[in-house]
């Protein structure tokens, strides 16, 4: 039986995280999830991609306040702007608006990334419709509201990173919003196609295709490759490209979730092609075929 066994927003998408120990999930995912994003003047995205660094800011979300701070800089605490001025902006593949968060925030991203930025929230008629086996909506996040991952999937990879030589990394280098424990078999959480988590209730979208985020040391914010994308591309390529970690989802109904509660399955999927076809892990304790993702 799995559990929650970590829950992060973030409340500035591709900066660092927030952990807590319960949470609302709404339509768009966890409260407070990637509703803030780093763009150029001219509405374009500012991610870890290009600027690793982002990794290393903190943004806390104080009431009606949001505080950014990282190492070296002087912390700014600024009053969040809800509705204007706005911004046009873009987030993979969606064109909309964002509301500009003033020129503290601007003048402060811009010294950090060397680079002319701003900052903006979503807006309160903020509606973007997502694709997938099941389709929601989401803040700013590249494509889906929520971002499932397994202990188990982390313990295979790491596993096959040691018979590589190269050393293990911590779960966030993927940036999930609920890390689950208590499965035994890794990717279980990519075969899920309905559950309920405290009163939520979600429906996969699609096995999360990895860009180069996950080289990035999210302590540090510099990159630290080529692991571990190296060793996923030796077993977990996506028939249409690229590797894939962790399960997509839809929320089917917001609710409230909390660190330790039970996930109920209501239905599952089958294998899928490119793990059933797999190599069998390269652990020693691990002799079964590998799982599907």
């Amino acid at each position: 039986m799995a559990r929650i066994a970590r829950l992060t927003y973030y409340p500035v998408k591709s900066c660092a995280g927030t952990d807590v120990s319960s949470a609302e999930v709404t339509a768009d995912g966890l409260a407070h999830d990637r509703v803030f994003q780093v763009i150029t003047p001219e509405g374009e995205p500012l991610t870890q991609r290009p600027h690793p660094v982002l990794a290393v800011v903190r943004p806390r979300v104080l009431g009606d306040r949001l505080a950014l701070s990282a190492p070296g800089r002087e912390d700014l605490v600024f009053a969040i702007r809800y509705d204007r001025p706005r911004r046009p902006v873009s987030a993979f593949r969606w064109q909309g608006e964002g509301v500009h968060q003033g020129a503290e925030a601007a003048e402060w991203f811009s010294d950090l990334l060397g680079r002319p930025a701003e900052l903006v929230r979503v807006t309160p008629g903020h509606e973007r419709v997502t694709g997938g086996e099941t389709p929601g909506t989401v803040a700013f996040a590249d494509a889906h509201a929520m971002l499932f991952l397994a202990e188990s999937s982390l313990d295979e990879l790491n596993a096959r990173i040691a018979e590589r030589g190269g050393q293990p990394v911590p779960m966030d280098r993927f940036r999930p919003n609920v890390v689950l424990a208590g499965w035994a078999e890794p990717h279980r959480e990519d075969e899920v196609r309905e559950m309920t988590v405290g009163t939520a209730k979600f429906g996969y979208a699609e096995r999360c295709v990895r860009c180069t985020v996950p080289m990035v040391d999210q302590e540090t914010g510099a990159k630290d490759g080529p692991e571990p994308i190296r060793t996923l591309a030796t077993y977990r390529r996506d028939p249409d490209g690229g590797v894939v970690f962790g399960m997509k989802a839809a929320v089917l109904r917001p609710g409230q979730v909390a660190v330790g509660d039970e996930v109920i399955v209501h239905s599952w999927a089958g294998p899928s092609p490119s793990t059933a076809a797999a190599e069998p892990p390269l652990t020693a304790t691990a002799s079964r075929p590998a799982e599907s993702v």
